[in-house]
């Protein structure tokens, strides 16, 4: 009796085992099964990325514009999208000199104003994006447009209001002649008024060195320094702190 009793203990204990493991097998399947699948490059990869020191990765945006006649294009259409929305950013780079860690002023969720040939671009998801730094980065923003209300120029950067007859509209002479923009595109004057500020330079050690203009000065900067903005229709500059040469009298700029 003692046998009988011992070999159905250990029949019921197996079962229960086999029970246990299939069980456990079935939920791992399931939960594998409503697993997203997460691709790089067309290449599956074993989970979300995540962007080290100051890289930062964007989804492209693809905006629409509307020509002079009236028809819907996308900005591939015309030059490579700058715009773009962050899906993660790294915490900052470490100064090589210094060690200290310079915090990264992007953060997930924000939309992104960036160097056309900036970053490298990667397939994530199934989705056009891109990687770029946080010194690649002239504009952020939050909502899904641009405006002049929501942007903040990052870091050293100083936004800079044009004249509009520099922006994409064709010029007019006196005599009724249009000239389209690309004519007098070398003779656009590298100065404008200043409309905002970023935060200011960082320093190796981590400080911020205040940028030099205020927003209403009249300013001058490099030659082929500044960056070309279109917002709501009108033309603007991203320019580093730097690259300002000097403010002039306001009855010397434009109004």
């Amino acid at each position: 009796m003692r046998s009988l009793s011992l070999s159905l203990s250990i029949l019921l204990w197996t079962s229960s085992v086999s029970a246990w493991i299939h069980s456990t097998n079935r939920r791992q399947s399931t939960s594998l099964a409503s697993t997203p699948v997460i691709t790089l490059d067309g290449q599956e990869i074993r989970g979300p990325i995540t962007p080290m020191r100051n890289n930062i990765l964007v989804k492209v945006k693809d905006t629409l514009t509307a020509t002079s006649g009236g028809i819907l294009l996308p900005d591939q259409a015309k030059e490579r999208p700058t715009e773009g929305l962050v899906l993660e950013a790294g915490p900052g780079m470490l100064h090589p000199f210094t060690g200290v860690r310079i915090p990264n002023p992007i953060k997930a969720g924000m939309s992104v104003l960036y160097g056309k040939f900036d970053g490298k671009p990667v397939e994530y998801k199934g989705e056009e994006c891109q990687m770029i730094t946080d010194h690649n980065v002239l504009l952020c923003y939050e909502g899904v447009t641009m405006k002049l209300d929501n942007v903040t120029p990052v870091r050293d950067y100083v936004l800079i209001e044009l004249d509009e007859k520099y922006g994409d509209n064709p010029l007019q002479t006196k005599s009724g002649v249009v000239i389209a923009s690309q004519v007098v595109k070398d003779d656009v004057p590298c100065e404008g008024k200043v409309v905002k500020v970023g935060e200011g330079r960082m320093a190796s050690v981590g400080t911020l060195t205040p940028s030099p203009v205020k927003p209403g000065d009249i300013v001058k900067f490099k030659d082929y320094a500044g960056n070309d903005i279109m917002i709501e229709g009108k033309p603007y500059s991203a320019v580093k702190m730097v690259d300002i040469l000097c403010t002039l009298n306001p009855d010397q700029g434009i109004e």
